[in-house]
């Protein structure tokens, strides 16, 4: 894979750069070309954007995944070549089916359509470029026979506006018999309990009696379980993860009641990792895929057939087996907190909070985890903001189950946690109904794969949250 897309851009201005035709090892590409950052390479993809051609890809790029990752205001613009949407986004799509089939012969998906809970954003044209988001790209390329099983039509799907088109999506579907769900979970859940008010029926299933199967991705789906078995009451309704994002399809889960997903090496992708407890951004040493073992944590580094070279796109995951290779998404390379050297990662916060959810009854809609950094100069201690769909009877014991989980979890956190001397017990405000969503919607960020950035080392995204005065 590494040496047909080096034989494909060696003509490229990146690939005379780098000396793309001399390159006949692993350990050549790897130093001769660097790992990098979307700032590292962000003037040459303007440069594309403005209609330049044969800078990092040979074929015509024409299409930009207009993409956030995180509410951040600047937005990155990934580059989609014709080989990246034929090659990966749409094969990634067939595949995802056909593995579904596969496990579940007797299902009866296209007797119905798929409702798709794409972006909020349609295509726009720039400098005889397209941008918008991927899912916006994706359905303007689909096949006629991928547009004729989905359900809303092409217009409603492209509309910009979230909440418009949010009760668009509603009207339209709400009569068709629909067998699928496709769409981030966050996003998902608030268009099933719109769908649940405007119909006035106790669960999806009176609304949608042949509905089997949700694709998801996007989010970790942990955290939303439970409310989704108790808004689609099916005993065998399936649920399937993909692991996508602009800049790539990487995996799909590929068993039925699986947590695991197959990561999917013939989509013009190709990847390194970086073990996580040397990571350094662009200065770390990355591995080959033959060379990861079994539940490490790794930063992904990717070659793609869009243009990317030796990217890093900031998410983290393990390997479950390796034969063949299948992973767990375990958080992202920003998103963590290890402010007094506890290693907290999303992947231990979600368990944690699954754990304590599941003793208590309760159900958390959204949340946010920032270190205080010192408490009475002693200690310091993570703060969390919790949205409660259902609240815990008792907070104070919804605290002490969470931060126990935390500690059998995570041995870094529970030894920063003996006796208090390091972090102290975890402070838990609980946000009024709507918050998170009131503060992407004024960030303009609702919809799509914008999600709430759950850890960080920073408190900047807790405190605006705070300072809204929206707090239960």
């Amino acid at each position: 894979m590494l040496f047909k897309l080096l034989e494909k851009a060696k003509n490229t201005e990146v690939g005379e750069k780098y000396e793309f035709s001399t390159i006949n090892t692993y350990q050549e590409f790897t130093e001769k070309v660097p790992i990098q950052q979307y700032e590292s390479i962000e003037p040459l993809i303007e440069r594309a954007r403005k209609g330049e051609q044969n800078i990092f890809w040979s074929t015509y790029i024409k299409w930009f995944a207009k993409s956030s990752g995180t509410t951040n205001s600047k937005s990155k613009f990934i580059p989609v070549s014709d080989e990246a949407l034929e090659d990966c986004h749409l094969k990634a799509g067939k595949d995802m089916l056909c593995l579904y089939f596969n496990n579940n012969p007797d299902a009866q998906l296209f007797v119905g359509k798929g409702l798709r809970l794409g972006g909020s954003s349609a295509v726009y044209e720039d400098n005889f470029s397209y941008f918008g988001d991927l899912s916006a790209i994706i359905i303007e390329n689909l096949p006629f026979w991928a547009d004729y099983s989905s359900a809303p039509k092409l217009e409603t799907a492209l509309m910009s506006e979230w909440e418009s088109k949010m009760k668009a999506i509603i009207d339209e579907t709400i009569h068709e018999d629909i067998t699928s769900l496709v769409g981030v979970p966050s996003w998902m859940l608030v268009l099933l309990n719109k769908v649940i008010e405007k119909t006035g029926k106790n669960n999806i299933l009176e609304v949608w009696p042949n509905l089997e199967v949700y694709f998801h991705g996007g989010v970790n789906f942990n955290p939303y379980r439970e409310q989704f078995k108790k808004l689609i009451p099916k005993k065998d309704f399936k649920y399937y993860e993909t692991y996508n994002a602009s800049e790539g399809f990487f995996a799909i889960q590929d068993e039925n009641n699986s947590y695991d997903l197959l990561l999917m090496l013939d989509y013009g992708i190709f990847y390194e990792f970086i073990p996580m407890n040397k990571f350094n951004e662009e200065n770390s040493k990355a591995i080959p895929l033959s060379e990861v073992k079994l539940n490490h944590n790794y930063a992904i580094v990717i070659t793609t057939n869009g243009g990317l070279w030796r990217y890093l796109i900031g998410d983290t995951v393990k390997f479950t087996s390796l034969t063949p290779h299948r992973i767990r998404i375990t958080g992202r390379t920003k998103h963590f907190i290890n402010v007094f050297g506890e290693e907290l990662i999303i992947e231990n916060a979600e368990n944690a909070l699954n754990q304590a959810c599941l003793k208590t009854g309760a159900e958390v809609s959204e949340y946010t985890v920032a270190p205080i950094f010192m408490i009475d100069e002693k200690s310091g201690g993570h703060e969390w903001l919790i949205e409660f769909r259902k609240y815990p009877e008792c907070i104070d014991l919804f605290t002490e189950l969470l931060d126990n989980a935390l500690k059998a979890i995570n041995s870094d956190y529970e030894a920063k946690r003996y006796h208090n001397m390091t972090l102290a017990m975890p402070k838990i405000n609980i946000a009024k109904e709507g918050l998170f969503y009131n503060w992407l919607k004024a960030n303009g960020k609702l919809g799509g794969q914008h999600k709430v950035p759950r850890l960080s080392n920073s408190r900047k995204h807790l405190e605006e949250l705070l300072s809204l005065e929206l707090i239960k």
